[in-house]
């Protein structure tokens, strides 16, 4: 066992709402680690910022419904943020964004309307902040080619443009033949590619003679992951028309780029993040966690710090469990849950696209979102009770809402109580 390394403060978790509350926290001076036995969950999403899609029906302003979905919703995280922590949050996050490593590459939209950008089967998915790549793929404008290869098995091109026409988008479908090497057949393999002007400007010379007048020009989100700013406007200039990503399975790269820019973020203000350091054991004095221990390459090491934010995410993550004898568990500080069913009650139900009764369990917080039986550790992301983010499309607008929260109130003390570290 190595020795202590002492912070400020140690987030745990580096999916978004960890690795935003790492880089507020660094921003405000902190000294923050951030740690985690992955990347999170960033390398999975499809980069955009959906903040409230469905409450239960679409939603085409998340601002001009938040009020009355909080006030039936009393239990869930937005209830506790409130609509200006959420827009204060991407504010931030849009600024970053724009100050990152990604040169020219921008955020656009906010909380007042939501965009209707396809997925790569072709439904339609409400999203507020949006990366600029994608933004003109919303459904409101007219006549788009969606474009495919077969060197990206997992997209396919006329599957999205038929359920695109089924919902009313006039969309026609084209297919385009990109040689790469075996190991490239991936949307991560496919940017690197893109950021190649020479082999960009070669592409585009053959797609523009598949497209038809007027037509907006819809691709897989492979469009560059070091330089996507240039790589999607110089496509646009080449084609003399719009361009737009769709997000596809894993890997993604949108989702990549999030990452990076948050890592950046994070490194940039003097914060550090360590991966594949999975927390194993955490200790406590009295009601406050004192030190978390993780396990890394073979030996443990000791974190140890005054104030801890838990964002390692909720079932999906493994970090809340449902054992063998149906007993939950949150396993990085065994916190106490809040929303599981009583003994008597089903845990599921057989309708598979029903709400099931254990989709809003997550971390008892209180009002501030610090863990109930845990004065000096906050909550944030998927951890939170209350939510379904896949049913409402909020997930990402919790994470960074929570995130940012978390992080102004380790800076503020988190209303300690006398006499406690700070």
């Amino acid at each position: 066992m190595r020795g202590e390394l002492h912070y400020d403060a140690v987030v745990v978790g580096a999916g978004t709402a960890g690795l935003v509350a790492g880089a507020r926290l660094a921003e405000g001076g902190a000294r923050v680690c951030v740690l985690s036995k992955g990347v999170g969950s960033t390398h999975l999403a499809p980069g955009t910022i959906d903040v409230l899609g469905y409450a239960p029906g679409r939603v085409s302003s998340p601002a001009g419904v938040f009020d009355e979905f909080v006030a039936t919703h009393p239990d869930h995280p937005y209830a506790l943020l409130g609509a200006e922590a959420v827009a204060e949050a991407l504010r931030w996050f849009s600024a970053t964004v724009a100050a990152g490593p990604l040169a020219g590459y921008e955020y656009v939209g906010g909380l007042e309307h939501n965009v209707l950008l396809p997925t790569a089967v072709g439904a339609l998915r409400p999203s507020a902040l949006v990366p600029e790549t994608m933004a003109a793929g919303d459904a409101s404008g007219e006549h788009v080619c969606i474009v495919g290869t077969r060197s990206l098995r997992d997209f396919h091109a006329s599957l999205c443009a038929a359920n695109l026409r089924r919902l009313g988008v006039d969309a026609r479908s084209a297919e385009i033949e990109i040689e790469v090497d075996k190991a490239d057949q991936n949307a991560l393999g496919l940017a690197r590619k893109f950021d190649d002007p020479a082999w960009r400007a070669a592409l585009a010379g053959r797609l523009s003679l598949k497209l038809q007048a007027h037509e907006r020009v819809g691709l897989p989100a492979m469009l560059g992951i070091r330089d996507p700013h240039g790589v999607w406007s110089d496509l646009e200039h080449r084609l003399g028309r719009p361009v737009f990503e769709i997000p596809t399975l894993p890997p993604s790269v949108p989702g990549m780029r999030v990452y990076e820019i948050l890592r950046s973020a994070l490194r940039r203000a003097g914060g550090r993040l360590v991966l594949g350091a999975e927390v194993v054991s955490s200790e406590r004095s009295g009601s406050r966690v004192v030190s978390v221990a993780t396990r890394s390459a073979g030996h443990d090491s000791v974190y140890a710090a005054p104030w801890f934010v838990l964002a390692a995410g909720g079932f999906g993550s493994g970090a809340i469990e449902l054992d063998s004898r149906w007993a939950t568990h949150e396993r990085v500080f065994g916190l106490p849950l809040h929303g599981v069913p009583a003994v008597d009650q089903p845990r599921f139900v057989g309708d598979y696209l029903a709400e099931q009764p254990m989709a809003r369990v997550g971390v008892a917080v209180d009002s501030q979102l610090r863990a109930t039986d845990a004065d000096n550790v906050l909550v944030a992301g998927a951890a939170l009770p209350g939510a379904v983010p896949w049913r409402e499309g909020s997930g990402e607008g919790i994470a960074l809402a929570s995130g940012s929260h978390a992080a102004q109130m380790v800076l503020a003390g988190a209303g300690a109580p006398a006499g406690a570290a700070a």
